[in-house]
């Protein structure tokens, strides 16, 4: 027994292994590598209808519940803008309406009165002593309304500014009226018909050309009732400062009316040189009609 391999090391004939020839390219018979046309394809089944249909996983709970509020919120968001735009609308209107109702209250004085009231002026120094009075009532108006701003009053902050925006309003809508009575540039018709022409000239910052009546309005047409619906809008933008508490609104207010009634004065200054009737060569002008319900101007300066 000796030098005989040991059992564990023997080899046994795989008597049930296939002792056939091989063909094909690398010794694997035909049938061990498959017949190409029975393969499976290597592509994805299409047009399959034997094939169960993948099941649907429905999204998960809360991905919809955000998607539905972000909806409502976007809704929501929609209506409040939507409302708040109506609102403004109706605010703008409702102030102008008060500004066109207010303006053939507004006493101005003519010509003649402004000479006896300030003899030996001219007309610039004429023109000078009525822009300084009228940035000084709307100063104080914007002071006064600055101060009540540090009520805890929040509801009444519209009603301030509106308040603010006819106060300045009827200050300046006089100074534009008697800024044309020195420069010789009176608008022709009545006392409707002019406050008319100087609502148009204050709310387009121009002085009228009294030669071109087609340069401005007489009658309470669209252009002009848009023209003070956007200068109204444009001063309460201006004006939202002056809310600031502490008394900082006061100071702010003060400063930037001022500001504004001199800015405004000029401009329409400007245009009144360049039409400027001397007074030597004006005619006789009737002195100009009393309101029947002047608008009260207590608390404007002794000088306006």
């Amino acid at each position: 027994m000796s030098g005989s391999t040991p059992p564990r090391k023997r080899r046994f004939p795989w008597r049930k292994a296939d002792q056939g020839p091989s063909d094909g390219p690398h010794g694997a018979r035909d049938d061990e590598r498959g017949s190409p046309a029975a393969g499976a394809p290597l592509g994805p089944a299409t047009g399959r209808e034997d094939l169960p249909a993948p099941a649907q996983q429905p999204a998960p709970v809360a991905p919809r519940r955000a998607a539905v509020m972000r909806e409502k919120a976007r809704d929501l968001a929609r209506e409040g803008a939507r409302r708040g735009g109506g609102r403004a609308r109706a605010g703008l209107a409702y102030l102008a309406d008060r500004i066109i109702e207010m303006a053939p209250r507004v006493p101005v004085r003519d010509l003649a009165t402004l000479r006896r009231q300030f003899p030996g002026l001219g007309p610039e120094e004429l023109a000078d002593k009525l822009v300084a009075g009228a940035a000084a009532g709307t100063s104080a108006v914007g002071a006064g309304i600055g101060a009540a701003a540090m009520l805890p009053v929040p509801p009444a902050m519209p009603a301030e500014l509106a308040a603010e925006i006819t106060g300045v309003a009827a200050i300046e809508l006089k100074l534009v009226a008697e800024l044309h009575e020195v420069y010789g540039a009176r608008p022709p018709g009545g006392l409707k018909a002019r406050s008319t022409a100087y609502l148009s000239s204050w709310s387009g910052e121009r002085g009228i050309d009294v030669m071109k009546p087609s340069s401005y309005d007489t009658a309470l047409g669209g252009r002009v009732k848009r023209q003070l619906r956007q200068q109204i809008m444009k001063r309460m933008v201006r004006n939202l400062p002056n809310l600031v508490p502490f008394m900082v609104g006061a100071a702010v207010g003060a400063v930037m009316n001022r500001r504004d009634t001199r800015k405004l004065a000029a401009r329409i200054r400007a245009d009144l040189r360049r039409n400027q009737v001397p007074w030597d060569e004006l005619p006789q002008l009737p002195p100009l009609e009393e309101p029947a319900d002047p608008l009260e101007m207590r608390d404007l300066p002794k000088e306006l």
